[in-house]
This record gives C-alpha cells, sequence and structure tokens, in this order.
C-alpha cells in the first residue's frame, strides 16, 4: 500500500505542474502576441505594395503623358517648323496674282501662252502649299467678316448691306494647320446709309 501511494503521488505533482494556470496563460500570451505580431507584419506589407503600386501608376503615367507631349511636339515641328519659310513665299503667289491681274486681254490675246503659263505656275505654287497644310482663305464680296480670318483695311457705307458684310477683297488670306499664317485683307460695310425721310401725305397741310 505504501508503495502505491508513493508512486502516485508523483503522478497529482505532475498532473498539477501540467495544469498550472500561471503557465497556461504565459503561453497563450505568447501565442497572441506571436499571431498580432504577424497581423502587423502582414498590414505593414499591405500598405508598402500599395504604396509601391500607387508609385507605379504614377510613373508610368507619367511616361505616358511625356511621350504624348514629345509626339504633339514632333508633329507641330514638322507643320508649323516651315512657317516662317511659308510666309515669305506668299508674296511669290501675290506676285502671280497682281501679274494675272494686271493683264490686259490684247496682251493675252498676244501672248497667250504667257497668261498660261503664268496660270500654271501659280496653280502649282497653291498644290505645293496645300501639300503642306498651307490652304488659301478666298473671302468674296457679300460674306461675313470674320476677325479670326479677316483684316479690315477700311470701313464704308454700301447701300444694300449690312453692317459687317465684306464688300471688297483685297489680298487673300492662308492659314497653315489650325492656325492664321495671314488674314485676308478686306474692306468692310459700315451699313446702308440711311434713307431720306419722306413727307407724311396724310398730314393737313398748314395754311400760310
Amino acid at each position: 500500500m505504501d508503495m502505491a501511494k508513493e508512486k502516485k503521488t508523483p503522478d497529482l505533482e505532475d498532473a498539477a505542474f501540467l495544469d498550472d494556470p500561471e503557465s497556461t496563460a504565459a503561453e497563450a500570451s505568447e501565442e497572441i502576441s506571436d499571431a498580432a505580431a504577424d497581423a502587423d507584419e502582414r498590414t505593414t506589407l499591405r500598405a508598402e505594395v500599395a504604396d509601391l503600386k500607387d508609385r507605379l501608376l504614377r510613373a508610368l503615367a507619367d511616361v505616358e503623358n511625356i511621350r504624348k507631349r514629345a509626339d504633339r511636339d514632333r508633329r507641330d515641328a514638322e507643320l508649323y517648323g516651315t512657317t516662317r519659310f511659308a510666309r515669305d513665299l506668299l508674296s511669290v503667289h501675290d506676285n502671280f496674282d497682281r501679274a494675272l491681274g494686271n493683264m490686259t486681254d490684247a496682251l493675252r490675246a498676244a501672248a497667250p501662252g504667257l497668261a498660261e503659263g503664268i496660270e500654271l505656275t501659280r496653280r502649282d505654287l497653291v498644290a505645293a502649299l496645300e501639300k503642306h497644310k498651307i490652304v488659301k482663305i478666298t473671302p468674296a464680296p457679300g460674306d461675313r467678316f470674320d476677325p479670326k480670318l479677316h483684316q479690315a483695311m477700311f470701313e464704308a457705307p454700301v447701300p444694300g448691306t449690312q453692317a459687317g458684310d465684306i464688300i471688297q477683297v483685297m489680298n487673300v488670306g492662308f492659314t497653315i494647320g489650325d492656325r492664321l499664317l495671314r488674314p485676308a485683307q478686306v474692306g468692310v460695310s459700315s451699313g446702308g446709309p440711311a434713307l431720306p425721310e419722306q413727307a407724311d401725305e396724310s398730314a393737313p397741310s398748314q395754311a400760310d
């Protein structure tokens, strides 16, 4: 019996040790701390990934904007890089117009090849300009004055017109791309002259 009691006592002590509340609480606290640390690390990693993703998207957007800006600058350089040269060529076109305008019927009859040659050369020049997006502005009398395309050289009252109507075209204009290269020079109506007031025939005449 004594031996049985002696053997039983250590088993109870071991059981008491295993069920020690302080030891169990410490282990549970350690597990909670490890889990919290893991959660904090995951949260930090997610924040870093989100930050890196945002930076990457911003960098890609900046690169795309730079590419578009460079492409636009290249197109503008190709189209508008010859603006000064094109403006110098306009005087050549004007001289052809003056030559044709000053040719009399007698001169055309005496030298028909000369008039035809000047006209063909002017057409070739206009075609070459249009090939480079340089287009002629050709207003006509009766058109409305457009300050974006026309330059008013004078203003005068003309019967049968409204204020702002073009009454004379002095020189054609040109655009290059979507920009104005030279405005067309025109004369503009200030409106028709006022009609003289007529006496009211229905009104009774005054006796002398």
